[in-house]
């Protein structure tokens, strides 16, 4: 793969990606990483990878690809500027997009720098199926998040929930842009799945804290004229990270050998 990638960020999501794409195509995949000019991430990068401190040094490393890790901020920082300069741009954050008005402005600036919005699978699988289905009339997708409590301590002190749990809990039931931009830094999987089936507001989500959980499970059942759909996924976390399931980067790892594919499978 000859190519030239910058991915904003560099926490465990980053390092995965970096470490595949190194690994498996070595100096033909020149990489660099956009990161804050106070950032103490640049200590860390592997020797080659190229840092970055301004969307203006993204322009001008003239990349082929912008792989976002870095957050919901990052994606509103810098995704239309590239966007609009011509540079298709892979939003790991999906969640962000629940902010419709966020949305349509970084659906013109890809039109007008004939770019492309990506959203990677991340850590949920099926995307395609549910994008064959999502125009069949009475078309439902329920997707439920159960994880262990780790993954969810703040929020379950948000809520009174103080002492651990010896049984699950109903952190929250709804439609899809709620949950996300309630909880925008677990819920990219309910955003992922609304973007590419039925719709932010049409897709229900239910969040379980499960203190038997060993994964990060993820259930998606769709039903319809087309008949019915359930998969069930268990995610182990990322060993930095319980918000975050470690096939993420893995997810990412894949898009981007998508986007340079010769062939193209889904």
């Amino acid at each position: 793969m000859n190519a030239r990638l910058v991915i904003i960020g560099y926490g465990a999501i980053a390092a995965e990606l970096i470490q595949r794409l190194s690994g498996k195509y070595g100096t033909t995949c020149t990489l660099a990483v956009l990161l804050r000019p106070d950032s103490n991430s640049s200590a860390h990068l592997p020797p080659g990878v190229t840092r970055l401190s301004s969307v203006s040094d993204v322009l001008q490393f003239q990349p082929d690809l912008v792989v976002e890790a870095a957050g919901h901020q990052a994606v509103r920082d810098y995704a239309q500027t590239c966007l609009a300069s011509g540079l298709s741009f892979v939003v790991a954050s999906v969640g962000v997009m629940a902010d419709e008005i966020f949305y349509d402005q970084l659906c013109q600036a890809a039109k007008l720098g004939r770019a492309k919005l990506i959203f990677p699978s991340g850590a949920i699988g099926a995307l395609d199926y549910i994008r064959a289905v999502r125009d069949l009339p009475d078309t439902q997708v329920i997707y439920e998040s159960r994880k262990p409590p780790s993954a969810w301590a703040d929020e379950l002190q948000r809520v009174g929930q103080t002492q651990p749990l010896s049984h699950e809990f109903v952190l929250f039931e709804g439609h899809s842009r709620e949950a996300a931009l309630r909880y925008p830094q677990n819920l990219n999987v309910a955003a992922s799945l609304a973007f590419a089936g039925i719709g932010l507001d049409a897709t229900q989500v239910r969040i379980v804290v499960d203190p038997d959980a060993t994964g990060n499970t993820h259930r998606v059942h769709a039903k319809g004229a087309f008949g019915d759909m359930h998969i069930q996924i268990v995610n182990k976390p990322s060993p930095q990270n319980p918000k975050t399931s470690w096939v993420v980067g893995l997810s990412l790892f894949a898009t981007v050998e998508r986007y340079f594919a010769p062939v193209v499978f889904g």
